[in-house]
């Protein structure tokens, strides 16, 4: 239960032995990414809980991360989430099948847990042991999540490429 960075070529600059680094060469999916990660460089163990609790969000939403960009209800499903939280409207993120055929203290648990996940400064986010026993038991009172991240929803990916010494840059957005 020790979470380990594996966001596609990461596990190419993080060393067997690390659980905390810097690096000037982002790379993964930026909607899963940790804003640390994602603005600074700087990723550890936290980077994938943040991962995970934007993947329990989308599972419990039945929507992408990334599909509340510029729409009337929020940035992104973070912002969302965090919104109907904070109104005491929290089920209104969940899809309609879920709520079919799933307790609804069970969501609300798995929705807070994920807001715990996301939350902004890495040392407030709980390690993935603690998500585990967390979503195994429900006599463990998780904390009072904080303010999640907002700020990695789109992205600019910038492909830089030289020919004759001249520099091109190609901006795709993500």
């Amino acid at each position: 239960m020790v979470a380990k960075i594996s966001d596609f070529g990461m596990a190419r600059i993080f060393c067997e032995n690390q659980n905390i680094a810097n690096t000037k060469r982002v790379v993964g999916t930026y909607r899963y990414m940790a804003p640390e990660y994602a603005m600074e460089g700087v990723f550890s163990v936290k980077s994938d809980v943040f991962s995970f609790g934007v993947m329990l969000l989308e599972i419990i939403s039945g929507k992408r991360n990334s599909s509340f960009y510029l729409t009337e209800h929020a940035q992104t499903l973070l912002a969302y989430a965090w919104r109907l939280w904070c109104e005491d409207r929290v089920l209104e993120v969940v899809d309609i099948f879920l709520m079919e055929s799933c307790w609804t203290s069970e969501i609300e648990r798995c929705i807070h847990i994920g807001l715990l996940c996301v939350q902004e400064n890495p040392q407030d986010r709980p390690t993935m042991s603690n998500v585990v026993a967390l979503l195994g038991s429900e006599s463990i009172a998780p904390p009072k999540p904080k303010h999640p991240a907002f700020s990695v929803d789109k992205f600019i990916q910038i492909d830089k490429f030289s020919v004759n010494e001249v520099s091109i840059s190609s901006i795709v957005p993500q």
